[in-house]
């Protein structure tokens, strides 16, 4: 058996009847894999990408996503849970094989759920952590090859919980601040290679992962023999009402777009819908800088922080 069959084979074992119809690249198109493209930024960004004439390789889990997403002209929907090494091994080789290469990977994929620290199970936070740490960390490690290879981008969903936390929020909150912390040592090791890194830091846009997480805290009770009470509907519905009251994601697809292909992207875009969510931002980052400098003999001055930020803000910097 002959290179090419074993591939179908391995991709027939994992997708079943729904393996992805692959829709070659045309000549000069460049292709990007977008993790968690299913709803939300992920789809927005996937949709968008497509209508501008780039080749998408759309990653989803369910069925009825990844017909969706393979109804549309320039996309190829892919089965991808970036908690399952297998499927991550079968998109790389399913790329690999079409011939298109890969210029950008988008990790977009990710979970909100948590809880306070004492009331809520490990399990919940492991879960968290193996879709928006290791889910991230293992996609990267399994597509970067190819991205080093066509010397393209890698951007990263963030998010403003980077840097906000909030009570009952460290699960979420602490994998974002895990993305800050690899969005820049990524970048170091790549920069080599020729491949700019970025994270794309949104605010609150319209997306199902409130609501995913809702359902999640209901049926952790059911499995453990309770029943969904009506504060927890109601809980439920008030994020579902929360969501849909929010902005799509156009401009968060946008900075994805200059991270991918601006002849100068940046490493940090933060893309929020009002000017509270932008001064919230600031001003907590402002406030942990003060934290930073109120102890040890080393502290700088008003005068000495002033001149740091306008040498950070200098033409040039990043």
């Amino acid at each position: 058996m002959n290179r090419l069959l074993q591939i179908v084979a391995l991709l027939v074992f994992i997708f079943g009847a729904s393996m992805p119809t692959v829709v070659l690249a045309s000549d000069g198109q460049k292709s990007v894999l977008v993790t968690g493209a299913s709803t939300g930024i992920g789809r927005n960004l996937a949709e968008t990408l497509a209508e501008q004439g780039h080749h998408v390789y759309a990653g989803a889990r369910k069925d009825d996503d990844l017909a969706a997403l393979n109804a549309i002209e320039n996309i190829t929907a892919v089965r991808l849970d970036v908690t399952k090494q297998d499927e991550i091994d079968a998109v790389v080789a399913l790329i690999e094989e079409s011939g298109t290469g890969l210029y950008g990977l988008v990790n977009n994929a990710g979970i909100g759920d948590g809880g306070p620290v004492v009331d809520t199970p490990v399990e919940v936070q492991t879960l968290v952590y193996d879709v928006n740490v290791e889910g991230v960390y293992r996609v990267t490690k399994a597509f970067a090859p190819m991205v080093m290879e066509s010397k393209g981008r890698i951007a990263i969903t963030g998010s403003i919980a980077g840097t906000l936390a909030w009570p009952g929020g460290s699960a979420y909150s602490g994998s974002k601040h895990w993305i800050e912390a690899l969005t820049d040592a990524l970048a170091g090791e790549m920069a080599p290679h020729g491949v700019w890194v970025s994270v794309i830091e949104p605010g609150n846009f319209q997306s199902r992962i409130r609501r995913s997480g809702a359902l999640r805290r209901q049926a952790r009770v059911v499995a453990a023999g309770g029943v969904i009470t009506p504060e927890m509907q109601k809980e439920y519905e008030e994020t579902e009402a929360r969501e849909l009251s929010y902005k799509e994601p156009d401009a968060v697809s946008e900075a994805f777009v200059h991270a991918l292909f601006d002849d100068a992207p940046l490493r940090r875009y933060m893309v929020v819908p009002s000017a509270e969510e932008q001064a919230m931002t600031i001003s907590t980052k402002i406030q942990q800088l003060v934290q930073l400098n109120e102890w040890g003999p080393y502290s700088y001055s008003l005068e000495e922080l002033t001149e740091m930020l306008q040498q950070a803000m200098a033409p040039g910097e990043d």
